[in-house]
């Protein structure tokens, strides 16, 4: 189970690592139902990572993730797929990024965010998690690191959980700012909020690219031992 966590620690922390979601999830807690469309967007988040990571599993087990102790050639070829693809949205961001922070805008949903009902607010914490275009093929990457070490079912669970506990760091901390700090959480968060809104394409450029170029050694890895 070491040689999985090992292998999936650092695709966790690029998850959690997602400026975006980041200020999402500090609007939701903004609003005047934040109390409750704060932990909704989190459950949202959770369920996202971990449906998205438990349909990878269960294709690794029925596709034989694992042959020989050593991981099949169809997830070496799916890391090598990941990592070009995040490798070339990397570079894109980068080249498309703003000249200065002050010049980076958010998407214009975020601004009707005051106006989701719970419902709304739930599917979005899914979608910034499953559908995310960073967070997506990560959590695929791990899944199947997961499926191919071997490790018995309730073990491969145990490890999928702690990726999506470390995938979720960064989306738990807004909330416990919020529920325990009181009346300085607005504050702090606000700080964070404006930090992360103003580098969040460079930010998500440099994790694109490195990342991906982790998985694309990955792969090539299993594709060549």
């Amino acid at each position: 189970m070491g040689k999985a966590l090992g292998d999936i620690l650092g695709l966790a922390a690029g998850v959690a690592v997602s400026p975006l979601p980041i200020v999402a999830i500090i609007l939701v807690l903004a609003t005047p139902q934040g109390r409750l469309n704060g932990p909704l967007f989190t459950l949202g988040w959770v369920a996202g990572l971990s449906a998205l990571g438990g349909v990878m599993l269960a294709i690794g087990g029925a596709g034989g993730s694992s042959a020989h102790q050593q991981p099949a050639t169809w997830v070496g070829v799916l890391k090598l797929i990941l990592g070009i693809l995040l490798v070339l949205v990397g570079i894109r961001q980068w080249r498309h990024r703003p000249a200065g922070a002050s010049q980076a805008e958010l998407p214009k949903w975020m601004a009707a965010i005051d106006r989701f009902s719970p419902v709304k607010v739930l599917g979005l914490g899914i979608a910034l998690s499953a559908a995310n275009l960073k967070n997506a093929p990560l959590t695929l990457a791990a899944a199947a690191s997961i499926g191919s070490s071997g490790l018995a079912t309730g073990q491969q669970i145990a490890s999928l959980a702690i990726f999506v506990i470390i995938g979720s760091l960064g989306i738990l901390a807004p909330l416990a700012v919020f529920l325990f700090l009181g009346d300085r959480a607005r504050n702090v968060l606000g700080g964070w909020k404006d930090r992360a809104a103003q580098h969040n394409i460079a930010v998500m450029a440099a994790l694109f690219f490195v990342l991906g170029l982790k998985l694309l050694g990955d792969g090539l890895g299993i594709l060549t031992s």
